[in-house]
């Protein structure tokens, strides 16, 4: 992208095209990107850092843009490794460097780098406070739970841009395609910050306070026009656990293939009954950051699965727990269960749900027993009917 954000604010975070997983966990098929920002004024501010892996790049690219310039101050908006990676690394070139940071995210500094200059030489700042740096001043604004307790996001008025830490992430390079642009977005939300709809909505409300024509965040693309405004408007659906899409979702794990011939059967169904949307995902296989997103996305979930040992199919029970971890709740969720002779998939799952706020459980419970009979399509046809009722 172009390192220019405006003529005194520049881009100078890295692309990583050589990871498998974010956070050992996530596909990331196109990359991450972890973004940094330098603000030149007055006085020269760095906003956060990048990963260490990308230490090396990053560095080149500050130099390139200081010009033999030296900073003055390290904004510090998270303190997750993808992004302070590197603070120790820029405080030890640059020994006049004064951190800046939330109360929390300096004690944080101490447990993640064994070097007490560094707390020493932080400037601590809470909710309302204002670093002027000449002609751009940052508004600290406080995000915990966004998605660590010591986040803060920042905002300058000079140039309407709001430095919002994770906030409005997505997985992906700087200049990764946009045309699906919202997928990964969402998929980003609801596995890294989904739990935290409360503080995210917050965040939200005090943002609306602003006039932002600009958002930084610290993953993904610069927000600006009508992607801005449409971050906002799905943050608002999400933080609140709404839904985003009528339809039905059907998340099955099958071991021989009889569960996986039901849930098929059953969108069939659902599709020629007339459901807007139906979609199914093999849990066995697809990427279960994938479903997570799909199973907030829609009103209704479908979990089919067989009894395993005694117990829930294992890779039904990590996507539910995942729900669980997510705090998936206002939803309608129906189930369909396997077993050759002691069926129990349907009450383990049913029990985990149960822990879930606002869960509204669908009647009957489908058992089938091995394979699916006419008998098990007439109870598929009855179920959904009560899923689109």
């Amino acid at each position: 992208m172009d390192a220019k954000i405006s003529s005194d604010i520049l881009y100078i975070g890295v692309d990583d095209n050589d990871i498998d997983l974010f956070e050992s966990q996530y596909a990331v098929p196109e990359g991450m990107c972890y973004n940094s920002y330098l603000i030149l004024d007055d006085k020269i501010a760095i906003v956060d850092t990048v990963d260490f892996r990308k230490k090396d790049e990053w560095l080149t690219n500050l130099q390139n843009a200081l010009q033999g310039k030296n900073p003055d101050y390290l904004i510090v908006h998270h303190m997750e490794p993808d992004h302070s990676g590197c603070i120790k690394t820029v405080m030890d070139l640059f020994p006049s460097l004064t951190l800046v940071a939330s109360a929390k995210a300096i004690q944080f500094i101490n447990q993640f780098f064994e070097d007490s200059s560094l707390s020493a030489r932080a400037q601590a700042i809470k909710e309302g406070d204002v670093l002027s740096l000449g002609t751009h001043s940052l508004q600290f604004i406080a995000a915990p739970m966004v998605h660590w307790p010591e986040v803060m996001v920042s905002y300058d008025a000079e140039s309407k841009i709001l430095f919002s830490a994770d906030g409005f992430g997505k997985f992906g390079t700087i200049d990764a395609d946009l045309d699906d642009w919202a997928c990964e977005v969402r998929r980003y939300y609801f596995n890294i910050c989904g739990k935290y709809g409360l503080p995210v909505s917050n965040l939200l409300k005090k943002a609306s306070q602003l006039d932002i024509q600009t958002i930084c965040p610290l993953h993904g693309p610069i927000l600006q026009g009508e992607k801005l405004a449409e971050a906002l408007r799905l943050y608002t659906i999400w933080s609140n656990y709404d839904v985003e899409t009528k339809g039905v979702f059907i998340a099955y794990a099958s071991i021989h293939g009889g569960t996986k011939a039901v849930a098929e059967k059953l969108a069939e169904i659902l599709r020629e009954k007339g459901a807007p949307k139906v979609s199914i995902s093999d849990l066995s296989r697809d990427d279960q950051a994938e479903a997570i997103e799909d199973a907030f996305r829609m009103s209704t979930l479908v979990v089919a699965a067989p009894t395993y040992d005694g117990d829930l199919f294992p890779p039904m029970y990590d996507f539910i727990h995942h729900l669980e971890l997510k705090a998936f709740q206002k939803r309608k969720v129906a189930f369909i269960e396997n077993g050759t002779w002691a069926p129990a998939a349907g009450r383990i799952m049913k029990a985990m749900f149960e822990k879930m706020k606002q869960i509204t459980m669908v009647e009957p419970v489908v058992t089938i027993k091995s394979r699916m009979t006419k008998a098990d399509v007439l109870a598929l046809e009855t179920l959904a009917e009560e899923i689109l009722r």
